[in-house]
């Protein structure tokens, strides 16, 4: 069967791993530093997608604590990387969908807010690294998801043009990030979807298992 897209960029936590055990754990234990209280992580998970600045505040927030950034953000950057790869796991079907594509010849790359430094060795520990040519994090590009700019500037790197290629995602943040591109969009239902209406949501194809897009 053929595949109607050149390219096929992923983002990378609820979509392709499930990290939010870790991500929890690096929360608790900043702010544990300013003696605050650990926050669940079904709390967590509902903050994710847009970016490790964005989920410090909000866990502060959380805590009625006011929020120094700049002093918060290095000590979360260090709990952050200690429990990357406490417990990643890998979602059912992402080591078949990943292989299928690439026996299809379709090249893919990596979308995520998560910070860049931490992309490569997850994936290098999950053992899926060299899938994706070229990766992108949340602080790659002046511009990060829901911006259509990650977007467009991998489909110039590949030389394609955006509605040949299929963003494949779980949040609002890689829908709005898809529609600004001008570029299709697969969501994922079991990921990290917070607040994102699926069944209203204007993508080209809601999935609840990642090897179905390799029917679209």
């Amino acid at each position: 069967m053929g595949f109607p897209y050149s390219l096929v960029i992923f983002d990378l936590d609820g979509t392709l791993v499930d990290s939010v055990s870790d991500i929890a754990e690096a929360v608790n234990r900043t702010l544990a530093q300013w003696r605050l209280s650990g926050i669940d992580e079904d709390t967590v998970r509902n903050w994710l997608g847009d970016g490790s600045r964005k989920l410090i505040e909000s866990a502060f927030r959380h805590s009625g604590r006011e929020l120094d950034v700049q002093e918060v953000m290095p000590v979360f950057m260090r709990h952050y990387q200690a429990c990357l790869l406490l417990d990643p796991r890998l979602y059912p079907g992402v080591r078949e969908t990943l292989q299928a594509l690439r026996d299809r010849g379709v090249p893919m790359a990596i979308c995520s807010n998560k910070p860049a430094q931490f992309i490569r060795p997850l994936l290098e520990a999950l053992q899926i690294d060299d899938y994706f040519e070229v990766t992108l994090g949340g602080d790659s590009l002046p511009e990060s998801k829901p911006s259509g700019m990650p977007l467009g500037y991998l489909a110039d790197k590949f030389g394609e043009a955006a509605e040949r290629c299929l963003m494949v995602g779980d949040s609002s943040a890689d829908l709005h990030s898809a529609l600004d591109a001008g570029m299709p969009v697969a969501l994922v239902s079991y990921g990290y979807t917070r607040n994102l209406d699926l069944e209203s949501a204007p993508a080209t194809a809601i999935v609840d298992d990642i090897r179905e897009i390799l029917q679209l």
